[in-house]
């Protein structure tokens, strides 16, 4: 399959810059999985969409401020640092730029010396692993000195950094948002929770995928940088209770999508409490095992996210929603509305 066949027309103009002042005032454009038949709603109306037994999962990662701003030692080059994942031991894999700047055994200071790290080597994928040296506590020293890791097409400063979280965020990790969750709030939730519906939690800490485009011409020659998730006994059960006696399972955003599949692959269909690392790829020709419906929101042209969707409701229904959200100038990415693919 071709990368190009997942390409779409998208105004910069379109790209939110900006979180709306109240998370559910978004849109909601619903495609029918199976017709392809499209809607165009307010985020509000998804309890419309919903029923009681049905089950939202949702992922309960926290972003961290992992961007930070250091100069080089010695020579006082600006260098800006993004923390990708923990590999132990203070140790980090990052992306930095400018990278030319940055080779095995340079140091980096950051905060009038309350953080330094020196690069031990560079990664397959253009990464450096640096090895961080401090005192007192390394979150709280984020806390003080990170930003956080906005996208780099916003280009916006964001006011309030919990904006880029979700209001259930709880598990500390991630180097971005998982994004169809910022359209919830808490009254929204046990709305839905009133109607019957059940909510789930998965965990996975959004890593450097989300900042890799697809490189390669052909899709299945693109590989999936790995990330962490955990999913617990009791979520397990409860997302297993619903497919037995028939109600739906709705991942919120393609992390938990890429969750509950990656455990319901490994234990054909019934999930277990499980974690470890997972680099699954899902485009068209995949079959799912656990997932009935996705809330998600609008992905970047040629993306693996965009393949993901096509997965479930076909390439030309998917491309044809994209069409009609452009047409009807609907905020994409981070920051804009959402897509519900139901049946």
């Amino acid at each position: 399959m071709d990368v190009k066949d997942y390409d779409f027309y998208l105004p910069e103009s379109l790209i939110a810059q900006n979180p709306l002042p109240n998370r559910t005032e978004s849109r909601l454009l619903v495609l029918d999985k199976e017709t392809g038949h499209i809607e165009h709603k307010q985020f509000t109306d998804l309890k419309h969409y919903l029923k009681a037994g049905d089950t939202l999962v949702l992922n309960d990662t926290r972003v961290i401020p992992a961007r930070l701003f250091g100069v080089k030692e010695g020579t006082g080059a600006h260098i800006e640092v993004l923390l990708l994942k923990p590999l132990g031991s203070d140790r980090w894999e990052t992306l930095v730029k400018p990278g030319k700047r940055v080779k095995a055994g340079t140091r980096i200071v950051f905060g009038d010396g309350m953080l330094a790290a020196e690069c031990l080597f560079e990664t397959e994928v253009g990464g450096r692993v640096l090895q961080f040296e401090y005192e007192g506590i390394f979150n709280e020293l984020l806390d003080r000195l990170g930003e956080m890791p906005l996208p780099p097409y916003i280009k916006e400063q964001l006011a309030d950094r919990e904006r880029y979280q979700t209001v259930y965020a709880k598990h500390s990790g991630s180097a971005a948002a998982p994004t169809a969750g910022l359209h919830f709030t808490t009254e929204y939730l046990e709305q839905l929770r009133g109607m019957g519906v059940t909510i789930a939690f998965v965990t996975l800490h959004v890593g450097l995928g989300t900042f890799r485009p697809v490189s390669v011409d052909t899709i299945e020659d693109h590989t999936m940088h790995s990330e962490f998730y955990r999913l617990d006994e009791e979520n397990a059960r409860l997302i297993n209770e619903t497919k037995k006696r028939g109600g739906r399972v709705i991942a919120v955003g393609t992390t938990s999508c890429r969750t509950i599949e990656t455990i319901g692959k490994k234990y054909n269909g019934i999930l277990q409490a499980d974690e470890g690392w997972t680099s699954i790829f899902i485009y068209p020709g995949y079959t799912f095992s656990v997932l009935d419906g996705l809330l998600t929101n609008f992905h970047l042209p040629k993306s693996t996210l965009v393949m993901l969707v096509s997965a479930l409701a076909g390439r030309e229904s998917v491309l044809h929603a994209y069409e009609e959200a452009v047409e009807r100038k609907y905020r994409f990415f981070s920051f804009g509305d959402a897509m519900l693919i139901i049946s």
